[in-house]
Order: structure tokens, then C-alpha cells, then sequence
């Protein structure tokens, strides 16, 4: 590993960390959110939301460039149904798992070792996808 990848290892144990203390990483929040019993999770995802427009609309407005001076460029995204497919399929296995891939480490790091099947799982499944991209509707 080369010396200038560290501070991305650090700042991702940073970010795991914040992860568990803040329980976002709880199989217990995530099914409370899937079964509408607590407004916790929604709160996170609103939030991340929120910000994430909220940059993007300011580094459009002052055209902010990468800390290397490259301009950012977003692309327009154009809309397919695949998405929706996508999504539902994403949030079943979130909901089933308990799990969706961000915090997979970060709960296999606590102990909750079951979670393994889930990362073992959401690794074939891009494989899968990446195997037979060529033949699927776009």
C-alpha cells in the first residue's frame, strides 16, 4: 500500500467509527426503519440528502475544482426503468440483510460476523451483474 493511500484508510476507519457510535450500522435501526416504527433512519438518509444537493449546487454555482485544480464535472444522468428494478432490489436485500453495502465492514468489525454471507453475497452479485451487463436493457 502506498504511504498517500493512508489518509483514505484513516478517514475511512473515521467514517466506520462515526457509523457504529451513531448506530447507523444497527440491523436494529434498519429494521425499524423498514417496519415504520422510528423516524431515525430517515433522518440520516434526508440528511445525507440534503447535503449531498446542497454540494453539488455549490460546486456547480462556483465551478470548484478538485484539490489537484482539475474541474468537476457532473454528467446529466438520463432516466431508466432499470432503476426502479434496481432500487427495489436493493432495498429488499436491505431490508432482509439488515444490511446495505456501505456499513458491511463496519458490522462485520463489531462482531455481527453473520454479515460475512451478505458481503460474500453483494460481492457475486456484482460480479453477476458485471458478467451479463452486456445483455441487460439499459
Amino acid at each position: 500500500m502506498k504511504i498517500s493511500n493512508l489518509k483514505y484508510m484513516l478517514v475511512g476507519i473515521v467514517f466506520g467509527i462515526v457509523f457504529v457510535k451513531a448506530e447507523i450500522i444497527s440491523w436494529y435501526r434498519i429494521q425499524e426503519m423498514f417496519r415504520l416504527q422510528s423516524f431515525f433512519m430517515y433522518g440520516v438518509i434526508g440528511s445525507a440528502v440534503a447535503v449531498g444537493m446542497l454540494s453539488v449546487f455549490l460546486i456547480k454555482k462556483f465551478k470548484l475544482k478538485t484539490i489537484q485544480g482539475e474541474e468537476i464535472k457532473i454528467e446529466p444522468k438520463t432516466f431508466s426503468k432499470g432503476q426502479i428494478y434496481g432500487g427495489l432490489l436493493f432495498g429488499f436485500g436491505w431490508a432482509i440483510t439488515g444490511a446495505c453495502p456501505g456499513p458491511l465492514f463496519a458490522q462485520i468489525g463489531t462482531g455481527v460476523t453473520v454479515i460475512a454471507v451478505t458481503l460474500v453475497s453483494a460481492i457475486l452479485g456484482t460480479w453477476v451483474y458485471g458478467y451479463f451487463k452486456d445483455n441487460l436493457p439499459h
